[in-house]
C-alpha cells in the first residue's frame, strides 16, 4: 500500500513537472518573441531613421549588453537565494521597452527601448534555465531543450509577424505585441508560485548522490573544458548574429528580394533553429553531450563556406540546414557545463546565456561597421568560416552519463 501511494505520488510529480515545462517554454517564447521583433523590424527603422549599418549594429550591441551584463550576477545571486517572483518583474522591463519601441522616432529612443527589452531578458534566462532544471525529474537534456525550443520557437515568430503586422501596416503596430506580454506575465505569476512552493527540488536534484555533488573532473580539466565551450559558443553566436541581423539586408541587397519577403526567408532559418533545438537536448541525453556538440557546430562548416555563392534557392535551403544543425548544441553545452559544476545551476546558465548575448552583440556592432567599410556580400565570406572552430570540441573530455 505503502509503494502504491509513493507510486502515486511520484506520477504526480511527474505530471506536474512537465506542465511547469510547458509553461517555462512558453515564457522564453514570449520574452524571444518581443526580442526578435528588434532586428526584424530593422530594415523599416533603417528606411525611416536614416541609419547605416554601423548603428543598426549598435542597436543589436545594446540591446546584447544589457541582455548579458547582469545574467551572470543574476546566475550567481539565485544560487545562494532564489527569487520566484523575478520572471513576471523581467517580463515587465520587456512590456515597457516594446510600448518605447513602437513610438521610437530617433536612434537615440531606440536605443532606449532596445536596453529596457535586453534588461528584461537578462532577468529572465538564468531564473527560467533552473526552474526548467527543477522541473526536469533528473533528464535534463530533454528539460533545456523544452526551455530552449519555445524560445527559439519565439524567435522565428518575430520576423513572421513582422512581415505579416508590421512591414505592411507601420513600427507602431508593435504595440499589439504587449497583450503577449501581459499574458506571458500572469502565467509567470502562476509558474512562480510553483516555483517558491517546490525549491525544495533543487537539492535532490542536484545533489541525489554524494558521487553527484562534485564534478568528475579536477578543477584544472573543468577550467579547460568551460574554456573550450565558450570559444564554440563564440564561434556560433558570431555566425548567427551575421545571420539574424544582417540576413534580411544580404538578401535584400543580392537577390532584390522586398523587405517582407526577407521576414520570410528569416522566419525558415528560425524555424529550424527551432526544430535543431528541441532535438540536440534528447539527443545529447541518449548519446552524449560532446557529440551532438561536434556535430552541430562542425557540421555546420560545409553549408556556411558555400552559402555565400549560391543563388537565392540554394541560399534558403542552405540556411534553413544551418539553422537545424547549429541550434542543436546550444542545450548540449548549457548541460554539459552544469555537469561540469554541479549545484551552480543559475551561475552557468548566467554565464552561457549572457556570455552568448554579449558576443552577439559585440559581433553585431563590428560586422555593422565592416559592412559599411566593405559589403554586405565581405561580411558573410568572412563568417562562413567560423564553424571551423568546432575542430576543437575534440579536446573535450568525456562525462559518463550519471
Amino acid at each position: 500500500m505503502k509503494a502504491k501511494s509513493q507510486k502515486n505520488i511520484t506520477q504526480a510529480a511527474n505530471n506536474t513537472a512537465f506542465t511547469v515545462l510547458l509553461a517555462v517554454s512558453f515564457m522564453h517564447l514570449s520574452n524571444d518573441t518581443l526580442q526578435s521583433l528588434i532586428p526584424a523590424i530593422y530594415p523599416l527603422i533603417k528606411q525611416s531613421l536614416s541609419l547605416n549599418f554601423s548603428q543598426i549594429g549598435m542597436i543589436t550591441f545594446i540591446f546584447q549588453l544589457t541582455s548579458s551584463l547582469f545574467q551572470p550576477v543574476i546566475g550567481w545571486y539565485t544560487d545562494k537565494k532564489p527569487q520566484p517572483y523575478s520572471l513576471p518583474i523581467g517580463m515587465c522591463f520587456s512590456m515597457v521597452g516594446v510600448i518605447l519601441l513602437s513610438f521610437a522616432n530617433s536612434f537615440s529612443m531606440v536605443l532606449i527601448a532596445v536596453a529596457l527589452t535586453g534588461t528584461g531578458s537578462s532577468v529572465l534566462h538564468p531564473e527560467a534555465s533552473r526552474l526548467a532544471y527543477m522541473a526536469s525529474g533528473g533528464r535534463r537534456g530533454l528539460a533545456q531543450s523544452i526551455f530552449q525550443v519555445g524560445g527559439n520557437f519565439g524567435s522565428s515568430l518575430g520576423p513572421l509577424l513582422a512581415a505579416l503586422v508590421i512591414a505592411p501596416y507601420g513600427q507602431s503596430n508593435l504595440i499589439w505585441f504587449v497583450l503577449l506580454a501581459v499574458v506571458a506575465i500572469a502565467l509567470m505569476l502562476r509558474a512562480s508560485r510553483w516555483y517558491k512552493n517546490n525549491l525544495h527540488r533543487l537539492k535532490p536534484v542536484e545533489k541525489p548522490k554524494q558521487a553527484d555533488s562534485s564534478s568528475p573532473l579536477s578543477q584544472k580539466k573543468v577550467a579547460f573544458a568551460v574554456s573550450i565551450l565558450l570559444v564554440l559558443i563564440f564561434s556560433k553566436y558570431v555566425y548567427l548574429a551575421s545571420i539574424t541581423s544582417y540576413y534580411t539586408f544580404y538578401l535584400i541587397h543580392k537577390f532584390g528580394v522586398t523587405i517582407q519577403q526577407s521576414q520570410y526567408f528569416l522566419f525558415l532559418y528560425l524555424f529550424a533553429a527551432a526544430v535543431g533545438t528541441f532535438l540536440g537536448g534528447p539527443i545529447g541525453d541518449r548519446i552524449g553531450r560532446k557529440y551532438v556538440i561536434w556535430i552541430s557546430i562542425l557540421g555546420v562548416a560545409p553549408f556556411s563556406l558555400a552559402m555565400p555563392h549560391l543563388n537565392l534557392f540554394w541560399t534558403c535551403v542552405f540556411s534553413v540546414c544551418i539553422g537545424f544543425i547549429l541550434s542543436s548544441a546550444f542545450s548540449a553545452i548549457l548541460v554539459y557545463a552544469q555537469e561540469l559544476m554541479p549545484g551552480k545551476v543559475g551561475m552557468i546558465a548566467g554565464l552561457f546565456f549572457g556570455f552568448a548575448f554579449g558576443v552577439a552583440g559585440i559581433a553585431s556592432a563590428f560586422l555593422g561597421k565592416l559592412a559599411d567599410q566593405t559589403s554586405i556580400d565581405y561580411v558573410y565570406l568572412i563568417c562562413s568560416f567560423l564553424p571551423l572552430i568546432g575542430l576543437i570540441t575534440a579536446f573535450l573530455p568525456n562525462i559518463k552519463k550519471q
